[in-house]
Formats: structure tokens, sequence, C-alpha cells
């Protein structure tokens, strides 16, 4: 018994000795390097560049982004694809005109040095991306499976007053997108949308009728792009305004989009399409049936530390019936609070120009609520 339990003391120990010996063998992870034009240097990982910045993660300060003019050097023993300014990639296109290899930066010009072949150097102006590698590779040759290329929000928020008179609210959003590929450095394939937004609230006093606020919107869209910044797309919205007498609108339409701005910071897309229209009030007689047309503007900016700024402008005038006319105006700040979640800000004004008798035209929202991102 006691030579069984030596030989297993030995063998174990002959185990971690080896284990220890490879953990010994292997080399440290080499560090980048950045320099800044006054000297400073930062030790950590240099992630990527978009047009005229660096993203470098550093050891002490955590990730930072610089532009290339405040740079005096960078080395990196990473590989990285340099893309050049004028050439938009397909997935799996062709990628011979991407130097590909170990980088090093300085004078304001990037030298690549590929694995075989001789090195080539660009200058950091001449250079739209610098992408790791293994990023680049992966983009490049897989497709991303149906849930893994969704991306949004969730939002909610509440609010309760209990006295002589009890008011409830409640308000939420989801704001879900999907883009093929969903990279700035690709060519855009196609873009799915879905969006639904709610406030619901009551106002109950003592012998008096609760007063019942009710509103909410739906929406639907496919993008199919047929060129880099122009797209063909199909729609389908449904709002509801218990306040403006409205019981459902439906409106279905088609046009032509423009992706005028498409950067890692920020994006404005213009539209224009046909829509057909149809609206059901409370009162039956209010209810149409309509052709019509619609302009729209979606706005978006990456802010401080994280934020983000939304803002969307729609405007519906029916080609059959001059006296109808719709418009949907929102804006939205997102502030980062912990890891996923974040403080969201809120403003929307419907506008209804031919209401019922008694309704205002305008229906104005302003909220605050806590929002989850899915990644």
């Amino acid at each position: 018994m006691g030579l069984m339990f030596s030989n297993r003391v030995t063998a174990l120990a002959g185990v971690l000795t080896a284990a220890f010996a490879l953990h010994a063998q292997k080399p440290p992870e080499s560090k980048d390097v950045l320099v800044f034009a006054d000297g400073e240097r930062l030790v950590g990982k240099f992630e990527r560049s978009n047009g005229g910045s660096v993203v470098f993660k550093s050891d002490v300060i955590g990730e930072i982004t610089v532009d290339w003019s405040k740079v005096k050097e960078l080395t990196t023993s990473q590989a990285f694809a340099a893309i050049p300014k004028g050439i938009l990639l397909k997935k799996n296109g062709d990628t011979s005109k991407v130097p590909e290899g170990n980088i090093a930066f300085a004078d304001q010009k990037v030298t690549v040095t590929p694995a075989t072949g001789q090195p080539q150097t660009v200058a950091v102006a001449d250079t739209d991306h610098l992408i790791d590698k293994d990023t680049f590779d992966k983009e490049m040759r897989q497709n991303p499976g149906f849930l893994a290329s969704w991306t949004g929000t969730v939002t909610a928020g509440a609010s309760l007053v209990e006295g002589t008179q009890v008011s409830k609210t409640f308000n939420g959003a989801i704001n879900l997108v999907s883009l093929i590929p969903d990279t700035d450095w690709l060519q855009r394939r196609n873009r799915t949308t879905v969006t639904f937004s709610t406030t619901y609230g009551t106002l109950e006093q003592p012998s008096t009728p609760t007063v019942k606020t009710s509103i909410y919107h739906g929406g639907f869209e496919r993008d199919e792009y047929f060129s880099s910044a122009f797209y063909a797309f199909a729609q389908a919205s449904f709002d509801h305004n218990f306040s403006q007498g409205l019981s459902l609108q439906q409106t279905y339409g088609g046009g032509i989009g423009w992706s005028a701005i498409r950067r890692p910071n920020e994006s404005l897309d213009l539209k224009a399409s046909a829509t057909y229209i149809r609206q059901e009030f409370y009162a039956s007689a209010s209810d149409h049936r309509l052709a019509g047309a619609a302009a729209e503007e979606d706005f978006s900016r990456n802010l401080w530390r994280g934020s983000k700024f939304t803002e969307q402008l729609v405007l519906s005038p029916a080609l059959t019936n001059s006296n109808v006319f719709t418009a949907l105006a929102n804006a939205a700040l997102t502030i980062p609070a912990y890891k996923r979640l974040n403080v969201t800000l809120g403003t929307t004004d419907n506008y209804l120009n031919d209401p019922p008798p008694g309704a205002k035209k305008n229906s104005y929202q302003a909220t605050l609520g806590l929002s989850y991102s899915l990644r």
C-alpha cells in the first residue's frame, strides 16, 4: 500500500515538473510600442487604424484613440492587412491589392513586411484601414450566422405617482439592426432594421373618468445595396396613437436610399419612397386609403466615452389627398452606465395634419429609460 502511494506521488511530481518546464520555455508575449511626437511612449497592443486615427490599448491607461499626426513611431510584431484608400472589398473577393504582413510606422509611412516577398511602404494618408490579419481573413471568408449579425438595444422606463391622483406610465423600445457584412471596409450587401416603441399610461382620480395614454410604433425595413452607397429598400410601419384618435395607421412603401456618410463614428442616410397609407380613426368618418410619398433622413454620431446620438425625420405627404400629411421626428442620446447597460434620453414628435375633431395635430413625448445593448 505504501509503495503504491509513493509511486503515485512520484508520478504527480513528474507531471508538475514537466508542466512547469513547458511554461518556463514559453516565450513571453511581445509588446507593441507607440511613440508620440513629443517622445512619450506607450506599451501595449496596437489594435487597428481607421482612416486618420490609431486605436491602441495601453497596459496602463487602457484603450485610446489618437491621430496619426501625433504618432512618431509604431512597432508591432503582429501581422496586419493595410487596406488602401479607394478600395472597397467584397466578401470572398480579390485581395491581391491589399498588402499583408508585419508592420512598422515611421515618418508618416507604413512599411508592410509579408511572410514572403519584398516589403511595401505606403503613406499613411493613402491607407484607409489597418486590420489585424486574423480578423481580416475571418471577415473576408466567413459569413455570420443569422443571430450573430444582429445588434441593437432594448430600453425600458416607468413612473408611478400615488396620492389623490394615481398616475402610472410605462415606456419601452426595441431597436434591432442586422448589417451584412457589418464592417465599414467591406462592401455592404444588405441591412435589416426592426423597431418597436410604446408608451402607455393612466391617470386616475375619484369621481373622474380614467385618462389613458396609449402610443406605439412598429417598423420593418430591408435594404439591398447595389453599390457602396446606394440601395433599394422595402418597408412597413404601424402606428397607434390614442391621444390623436388614431386607431391604426399602416404604411407600406419602397424606394431608393443613399448612404451619404458612412464612417466608423458617423452615418447619414437619405431616402425617398412611394407609399400606400391606410388610416383608421376611432371616428370612422375620418378613415383614409391613400397613395403617398415619403422622404426620410437618418443620422447617428458617436460622441465622447461611448455615448451615441441618433436622429430621424420622416415626412409623408399623401398624393391623393392634399389635407393628409404625417411627420415623425425623434432623437435619442445613449450614455454608457455599466458594461452593456446605458441611460437613454429620447424625444418623439408625431404630427397628423388631419386628426379627428377635438384631437391635437402634435403628440410629443420625452422619455428617460435604462437600455441594454445586445453587443
